[in-house]
């Protein structure tokens, strides 16, 4: 396939084709604030939707279904805008996302709004993909910092803000609205893009004929097999990680019986894809080192991000005795930094390179990361705000370079695959960070309090003041052992660049 870039339509001049990019770009970062919004939005609305629709022992999985559905339908998304395009992907992902989020509304029991979680999320992963991908297909290189950066303020911002408009949507409206507001801004987004974006004609690849050398042109085809196999054993890996050490001990039957399933469900995967003309996760993902390094680097990257979105609010409440409002901005404040060190970080990979840029963030998040567990007992807020702050400028100045020397590595017809697997290992990473550091902070408080319950029967005794005074620092030592474990995934992806990373990337000439 050739590079075509997306075209705007409409307008002949500089400055009206500058508005219709913009109406373009409005609808991505419409499209991104929904994509986060519902990965977060649900959490403080449970008790009003328990005790509408019952499930209390299944509601986990309004969480779960929704990040499973996205994170294994990204490759195939990516694989299918490569092949069809960006718009067409991306206005059958919105149109499944609004249909999603029309039956969450309507649901009428919690295994009706599991399900419809789930097919929200298979839109959730067009949007996530293809945003991505647009974004990169709309600006130049010397351009896309600020787009990336804008996205980047905007998931984190609706990811952030979604707990809280979700709180304030069910106790004073119906928690049903969590889902409806979706579907204006929804609308408006994909009228913009249907109404702006067109992508000019690509033509297919060629291949050559053995009789004569003629060319023919490859007809596009769709890895079905393949995509059926990548959702099998992704879903079935990460529900083992999911539920792992949650609704069954690790080593319990269910979990050894998924983790096989999954396995041997992933050998079905390679088999399938090395048999496939257009496999749906191509080898060269993994062949390509600078591709290779990336998603290695930004799955270490959704792993550390775990310490502070999931433990970080528990430590400020049950710790330093702040309320849940106070808590949330102790969090928050990380979403002032990222962009802007994302923004600013062209300025230093344009003199010392991508690598090199994304190393020098991830050192530092490295020493934040482990200077979390010396500050004082019990200490004051200002002491890990303000370490938030810096993490959120590190990991700025570590994961924009990322994506944007790795999109530009490749043309139109391999980007959105390539986005894909970034974020794919980044929703993988995520994933297991949760399970993981959630299993090392329950045996950290076992091994204080004597076996004597988990983080969350822990913090529910703490709220209803019935935990003794012991009980606060056990869970500060459990965060800290949480945030060393992300200090070592950190250090993790500072090697795997070092090692693995091309000092310069193979940046293509547009």
């Amino acid at each position: 396939m050739g590079s075509a870039q997306p075209a705007i339509r409409g307008g002949t001049g500089e400055r009206h084709g500058t508005r219709r990019r913009g109406a373009v770009v409005a609808a991505l970062m419409l499209s991104m604030a929904l994509a986060a919004l519902d990965s977060t939005i649900v959490s403080t609305a449970v008790p009003q939707i328990v005790g509408d629709l019952g499930g209390f022992s299944v509601f986990s999985w309004l969480f779960s279904g929704y990040l499973l559905a996205v994170t294994v339908s990204l490759p195939v998304y990516g694989k299918l805008s490569d092949t069809f395009g960006r718009k067409p992907v991306l206005v059958v992902g919105s149109a499944v996302f609004l249909l999603g989020s029309l039956l969450c509304a309507a649901a009428w029991n919690m295994a009706a709004l599991i399900a419809f979680r789930v097919v929200q999320g298979l839109g959730g992963g067009a949007l996530q993909g293809t945003v991505q991908t647009l974004a990169a297909d709309l600006y130049p290189l010397q351009e896309r910092p600020k787009i990336q950066s804008k996205l980047s303020t905007v998931w984190a911002v609706s990811a952030v803000a979604g707990p809280g408009l979700g709180g304030l949507l069910a106790a004073y409206a119906d928690w049903r609205w969590i889902f409806l507001v979706n579907l204006p801004i929804g609308a408006a987004a994909l009228w913009l893009v249907v109404r702006h974006l067109h992508e000019p004609a690509r033509e297919l690849p060629k291949t050559a004929e053995e009789a004569g050398g003629a060319e023919k042109r490859a007809r596009a085809r769709v890895d079905w097999a393949g995509a059926l196999a990548v959702f099998a054993a992704g879903g079935v890996l990460l529900t083992a990680l999911v539920q792992g050490g949650v609704a069954w001990p690790w080593l319990s039957a269910p979990s050894l019986a998924l983790f096989a399933a999954g396995l041997a469900l992933a050998g079905v995967v390679m088999w399938v894809e090395r048999r496939a003309a257009q496999p749906i996760i191509p080898g060269w993902v993994w062949r390509r080192r600078t591709i290779a390094a990336v998603n290695l680097a930004l799955g270490a990257l959704g792993l550390l991000m775990v310490a502070p979105s999931v433990f970080l609010p528990t430590y400020a409440q049950s710790v330093l005795g702040l309320a849940p409002v106070a808590a949330g901005f102790v969090l928050s404040v990380w979403t002032l930094s990222w962009p802007v060190s994302a923004a600013l970080s062209q300025h230093v990979y344009r003199r010392i390179g991508f690598r090199d840029t994304a190393l020098l963030g991830i050192g530092l998040a490295t020493l934040i990361l482990f200077a979390f567990p010396f500050l004082p007992y019990p200490g004051s807020w200002w002491q890990p705000t303000l370490l938030m702050l810096l993490l959120g400028g590190a990991l700025g100045l570590f994961q924009l370079p990322l994506i944007v020397g790795v999109q530009s590595t490749v043309g139109w017809s391999e980007r959105g695959t390539t986005t894909a697997s970034v974020l794919f290992c980044r929703q993988t990473g995520q994933t297991l960070g949760a399970s993981l550091f959630g299993a090392v902070a329950n045996g950290v408080l076992a091994a204080r309090l004597g076996g004597a319950g988990d983080l969350d029967s822990v913090t529910r005794a703490l709220d209803a003041g019935t935990a003794p005074g012991a009980t606060r620092r056990a869970i500060a030592d459990a965060v800290h052992a949480v945030y060393l474990g992300a200090a070592c995934a950190a250090a993790l992806a500072f090697l795997v660049l070092l090692f693995l990373a091309p000092r310069r990337f193979p940046v293509r000439t547009e």
